[in-house]
């Protein structure tokens, strides 16, 4: 097991949807000796759908010939690579969904595609790259993070549930040996377990290789869940990301009151109090470098992290924006030029995601999602939010709140928790070019956002676009003292 890193990143950048933190995103912040952060959630069925449009570049293939484990990417090529790109019109094909135990060639592809994003994003220099993946989203987890070690990964961040165990399995995966997850399961009849997990000799002829363990930044919004996770933990927990209610995407529900629960506003979004904060001052006495999330992306806010005790700031919305960004041109410059004219929104939806959790919702003139949502039949075929429960027979199923609702209904699932949800793992994919195809159209988007994005326009100064380099320049400009300046500054190794 390698030892914690001894200099840790100013700036992290954020670990955003499907293809948004992308590899060139998270390359470009890693040149400058910041942590660049690819998104490892769904990464496989963006891969095949990056295939199957022609490997623009042929950055895929040249990834993809440096994957370790032999036969798998030449097999990936024969099933999913269409060199001159689908026909108009042509839906994609897709993966199988994951259920448990869908075993080898499911969890190939799922190795391979984190392989390729972390490669691509560390191809050329030697700043720091870390891989993002949701706790909740359980059944592709090992595989993802076996291969994104396998690509020499420097950074796991995990938040949205309780990443308990996950030091122990990098600790495992390092060493080449079997390491396993407990499943999360509803309705699960009292003193059963069901587990998840990844034995690397499987995949080898031989022993399998020692790999080396990343750096594991857990992403949290209390002080109960650092103070759990670094005591009982099943390994070293190396540091954490405190994310707030302003931060983009998922949110943590509000604690509100035990008597009378969350509370909305007059908007409809729930209502954060002073419960919701974090502590920092109890985060100092844990003794483990933090990072401040959530409203950092503002000039200062790297100079007040640095002041309190923190190692520095994670930034997601500047660089969903950012020229490098996986997010389609055509929405980023909409949303960009709505931005600019203050006539964007950014609103905390308590209901679109399948997850139950608030999930930031971008509003704007360009949107075409309100109309396309009046006539897309719901239909879950990507499966990423789907939630495992057993059934009456023993077995494990499968549901999604955002699935048709008859069949929600006969999975067990409560009718009225399908209200006004939204397929997030479909509008993400289109959010970044790769819609599906369908008879009623193409897959409407569903961009999220922090609340940074209402206040772009200062940031922006007229312009209609940036890069990642302008976003660290602007984020380090304010900086004070000796300790600020050495966070910032461009590592000199960093590109070679």
């Amino acid at each position: 097991m390698s030892a914690p890193a001894t200099k840790w990143p100013a700036v992290i950048q954020g670990g955003m949807g499907i293809g948004v933190s992308n590899w060139r995103l998270a390359r470009a912040v890693a040149r400058r000796g910041h942590l660049g952060v690819v998104s490892g959630t769904a990464v496989e069925s963006l891969l095949v759908r990056r295939l199957q449009d022609g490997d623009e570049g042929g950055h895929m293939r040249r990834a993809m010939a440096q994957f370790p484990i032999p036969g798998v990417a030449e097999e990936a090529l024969r099933r999913w690579f269409l060199p001159e790109g689908r026909a108009p019109g042509t839906p994609y094909r897709m993966l199988p969904m994951y259920r448990q135990g869908s075993g080898r060639s499911r969890d190939l592809i799922t190795m391979l595609g984190n392989f390729v994003e972390v490669w691509l994003a560390k191809e050329g220099h030697d700043g720091p790259v870390g891989v993002n993946l949701l706790t909740k989203v359980q059944l592709p987890n090992p595989a993802a993070l076996y291969g994104a070690m396998l690509a020499g990964v420097d950074y796991v961040l995990m938040g949205a549930g309780i990443p308990r165990e996950i030091p122990g399995l990098l600790d495992a995966f390092a060493d080449g040996r079997a390491a396993s997850l407990r499943l999360e399961v509803d309705e699960m009849p009292a003193g059963r377990e069901e587990r998840i997990g990844l034995d690397p000799a499987d995949y080898w002829s031989g022993e399998p290789p020692k790999l080396r363990r990343p750096s594991f930044l857990a992403i949290i919004s209390s002080n109960s869940l650092a103070t759990m996770l670094s005591r009982k933990a099943t390994g070293r927990v190396d540091g954490f990301v405190i994310e707030g209610p302003t931060a983009g995407g998922h949110n943590a529900p509000p604690r509100g009151s035990a008597q009378s629960g969350p509370q909305l506003n007059e908007r409809g979004e729930p209502v954060y109090g002073e419960r919701d904060a974090v502590d920092l001052a109890k985060m100092r006495e844990l003794g483990v470098p933090f990072w401040l999330a959530g409203g950092s992306g503002r000039a200062g806010a790297l100079r007040y992290a640095l002041s309190e005790g923190a190692a520095g700031i994670q930034v997601g919305t500047l660089f969903a924006y950012a020229d490098e960004s996986g997010i389609a041109e055509r929405y980023r410059r909409s949303i960009l030029t709505s931005a600019a004219r203050g006539e964007v929104d950014v609103f905390t939806d308590p209901q679109a995601s399948p997850t139950g959790y608030p999930f930031k919702v971008v509003r704007w003139a360009g949107d075409p999602a309100p109309a396309a949502a009046e006539t897309r039949k719901r239909i879950c075929d990507i499966g990423g939010l789907r939630t495992p429960y057993a059934r009456p027979d023993g077995k494990i199923g499968y549901r999604c709140p955002a699935e048709p609702v008859a069949d929600y209904v006969k999975k067990g699932g409560k009718v009225e928790d399908t209200v006004g949800r939204r397929c997030l793992c479909n509008a993400l994919m289109a959010d970044v070019g790769h819609a599906q195809v369908r008879e009623e159209g193409e897959e409407p988007p569903l961009l999220t956002s922090g609340d940074d994005l209402m206040t772009i326009g200062a940031f922006l100064a007229g312009r209609t676009s940036y890069t990642a380099d302008d976003v660290l320049d602007y984020l380090c400009e304010d900086t004070e003292g000796e300790a600020a300046v050495a966070a910032c500054a461009i590592s000199a190794s960093s590109s070679r």
